[in-house]
């Protein structure tokens, strides 16, 4: 399957999070990625204090940090937001949280580089999914918690999950021939901004709610149909009234379905 930064269909992330399945991404993503990052590297590089790449995050913006110690500064920014609590999220919803932060990077407004992001879709190829517990975002400047654990994986750092096993990352990178990163200027901080875990757990409960809406039309029509009850109360004219889509969508449903049942 073919992902297209901003042009990802929810029927797309609908199969992606049913199922693993191999996903491919156009090159032509990479150019604007390695502009992006040239800018950040000259702004690093440069006098002018541009923040969260050369300053302090919050009410540090003012303090200015020297060129040599900025990987560091978002080594630190990520371990020190790393504290979330509670059971691990699952696979499937991990495996969409992976996905969007890879998409919303892969469309060059944050200024990694191409080989953080490469390293990003890595695990996701290798199946290597971060172990993040479900507690700690409020999905204000984003699930910085949350994802911070996504990005301790990155590092070589915290644990992950493969095969259904809980190992360190450092381990799992092995494992897959992979190094960890050492993250560069804002880096860190693009990695953690972003809500990708709040919208994993939108689409997984969408998604989970379409599965269950779907058995019930089907077990109303079978009840129905077992209780020797009418069909009429599907008659498409009632529900046009109604003027409700939705509505009008499940009386043709059930109608359909219902049609040609033994009546005796």
């Amino acid at each position: 399957m073919e992902l297209t930064p901003g042009q990802i269909q929810i029927s797309q992330l609908r199969a992606l999070y049913e199922a693993w399945q191999p996903v491919a991404w156009p090159e032509t993503l990479w150019p604007v990625v390695r502009r992006s990052a040239e800018v950040i590297e000259q702004w690093a590089q440069g006098d002018e204090p541009v923040y969260g790449v050369n300053t302090g995050f919050g009410k540090l913006a003012k303090i200015r940090i020297p060129a040599a110690d900025l990987g560091q500064l978002q080594t630190n920014l990520v371990r020190s937001h790393a504290a979330g609590v509670g059971a691990p999220l699952d696979e499937d919803v991990v495996r969409l949280i992976v996905l969007l932060k890879a998409a919303s990077l892969a469309r060059g407004y944050s200024g990694v580089r191409e080989s953080t992001l490469r390293a990003l879709m890595d695990l996701y190829d290798h199946q290597i999914w971060p172990v993040i517990p479900c507690q700690g975002s409020v999905g204000a400047s984003g699930d910085l918690a949350p994802l911070a654990h996504l990005t301790l994986t990155l590092m070589g750092e915290g644990e992950a999950m493969v095969d259904g096993e809980v190992v360190p990352s450092a381990l799992a990178l092995a494992r897959a021939g992979l190094q960890p990163i050492e993250l560069g200027p804002k880096e860190g901080l693009a990695l953690l901004n972003g809500t990708q875990v709040s919208t994993a757990l939108a689409l997984a409960g969408l998604f989970d709610a379409e599965r269950v809406f779907a058995a019930a039309l089907v077990a109303g029509a079978l009840s129905t149909d077992a209780a020797r009850g009418s069909d009429a109360p599907f008659d498409a004219r009632i529900h046009e009234v109604r003027g409700h889509e939705g509505q009008i969508r499940v009386g043709k449903w059930l109608r359909e379905t219902m049609q040609g049942r033994d009546r005796k």
